[in-house]
């Protein structure tokens, strides 16, 4: 390591990165002056110690390294993939910690929205689509390429209906637009999400309201897009105005509609494969982020349906 700051941000308070490595990687770690001695099986050692070189890459780039990563680096090894430093952030949280992709299929994702004006992305829970897209579209009205945002979801629920909610019609719906407001709240202070949507710059809404609308100079986002039916997609996608970029959330595992009712999400996937600024960023396991318990749980489910 070049220096104390570079030791500090990749050891971690009271070097919990190295114990997240040994133990993930099933080896001893050893720090001797400005080198890190790993021992083990030598199949163990080679990982932890492809793991260990990009986490040294993440903080000679001034990054905190976090368990999180300490976690990917360890699954980029196994999988045989280079552990890459990260790049700059996107925000940072309330809390202070750089909002960046992790994960190749992140980056992707990233990269599909700087380059695209319609972007699908697909993907398990876990995989930080909402979180992203959020964080993404804030760093656009920042920079000024959008004059607002526009957050949207279904009101398509598994096995409630939202007419027996109780509560006035504001009620009915934070519910289902909840987890849009939760990541915000991850970047911004309440007060200022607040703020925000008074003045116009955040709106939040459920599809119904997008009908007859045209939404120009916006970055709108479409989340649990997997619940919305073909009219509803395409009700959707054609609001879109000069100047604003679209990004489609959802994950084709977890749709609540009636088994006879296409999801609109699958048919775009399909039906927009190679058009002209258009992409479709597909997601994997191996860019679940959330938690690690996350992919094992999903690995669970996937088995039990075999």
């Amino acid at each position: 390591m070049r220096g104390l700051d570079d030791r500090v941000r990749l050891f971690g308070e009271l070097d919990g990165n190295l114990t997240h490595l040994e133990r993930g990687a099933g080896v001893a770690l050893h720090v001797d002056g400005d080198e890190v001695v790993i021992t083990g099986d030598a199949k163990r050692v080679a990982i932890a110690s492809a793991a260990l070189e990009g986490l040294i890459k993440a903080a000679r780039s001034g990054s905190d390294v976090t368990a999180l990563d300490v976690e990917l680096a360890l699954r980029a090894a196994r999988d045989g993939l280079e552990v890459e430093a990260p790049e700059g952030s996107l925000a940072t949280t309330r809390r202070g910690r750089p909002i960046r992709p992790r994960t190749p299929g992140q980056r992707a994702l990233v990269d599909a929205v700087a380059a695209n004006t319609l972007v699908f992305a697909i993907g398990p829970a876990g995989t930080g689509k909402t979180f992203l897209a959020v964080t993404m579209a804030l760093a656009a009205l920042r920079a000024g390429r959008v004059q607002r945002i526009i957050l949207s979801r279904p009101a398509v629920e598994a096995g409630e209906k939202l007419g027996f909610l109780p509560g006035d019609l504001q009620e009915k719906v934070d519910p289902y637009l909840r987890p849009l407001f939760d990541a915000l709240g991850e970047i911004l202070e309440p007060l200022a999400v607040t703020r925000a949507v008074e003045r116009g710059q955040i709106e939040l809404a459920p599809l119904a309201y997008m009908r007859g609308r045209t939404l120009s100079d916006s970055f709108i986002v479409l989340d649990e897009a997997q619940n919305t039916t073909n009219e509803q997609m395409k009700m959707f996608l054609t609001r879109i105005g000069a100047g604003s970029r679209m990004l489609v959330c959802g994950d084709v595992t977890q749709i609540d509609l009636p088994s006879q009712i296409e999801s609109g999400l699958v048919a775009a996937a399909r039906m927009f494969e190679g058009v002209a600024d258009t992409a479709i960023v597909q997601l994997g396991d191996a860019d679940i982020v959330r938690h690690p318990l996350i992919r094992r749980i999903i690995d669970a489910y996937q088995r039990g349906r075999r």
